[in-house]
């Protein structure tokens, strides 16, 4: 890919691998990230803020889809990797197919495996994986305020409330 930041899982292994001879630590972190919002950013900067380095793994159109439904995603997965590669505090993007990242963890093996606060350590899917790998898991972001998906509904129904208040209006005037 032509991004400095953004690799395939098989050029980012060597790469981390280098990183972690030299002492840093590696935060990896996963998400859809179709519809960046404040959650994300506070989400990204906390992952970053436990270690050095912090890899962020974004789920594939294909699994968007699988996980979201129909009209997921929004924004296709090469401009989602551009967007997130754009923040500062991420060093790594990499685009994965599957449904969690417990493959991106058995092959990069991070020091920490950092998600959103919509989770806890318990509920982490990826949890005995992070476990096996001896990963820590940080749940960061802060209180969860809003997810896409909430975000997409609230601009649906404003616009059929618009769509509604302009047939009204419409209605009102042929009347006159």
């Amino acid at each position: 890919m032509t991004n400095k930041k953004i690799y395939t899982l098989d050029e980012l292994i060597p790469k981390l691998d280098d990183l972690k001879k030299q002492g840093q630590t590696i935060v990896l972190t996963n998400g859809c990230f179709d519809l960046i919002h404040l959650g994300h950013i506070r989400y990204l900067r906390e992952a970053k803020a436990q270690g050095n380095i912090l890899v962020v793994a974004i789920n594939s159109d294909q699994s968007v889809y699988q996980l979201k439904g129909p009209g997921r995603p929004l924004i296709d997965e090469k401009e989602r990797a551009q967007i997130i590669s754009s923040f500062e505090f991420v060093d790594f993007v990499t685009i994965f197919d599957d449904l969690t990242v417990e493959n991106i963890l058995r092959q990069l093996k991070p020091h920490i495996h950092a998600k959103g606060s919509d989770y806890t350590k318990e509920t982490v899917p990826e949890k005995e994986t992070a476990k096996a790998i001896k990963a820590q898991i940080a749940i960061t972001g802060g209180p969860k305020v809003r997810s896409t998906s909430e975000i997409i509904d609230e601009i649906r129904q404003r616009f059929k409330d618009q769509a509604n208040d302009k047939d009204k209006n419409n209605n009102q005037a042929s009347k006159k």
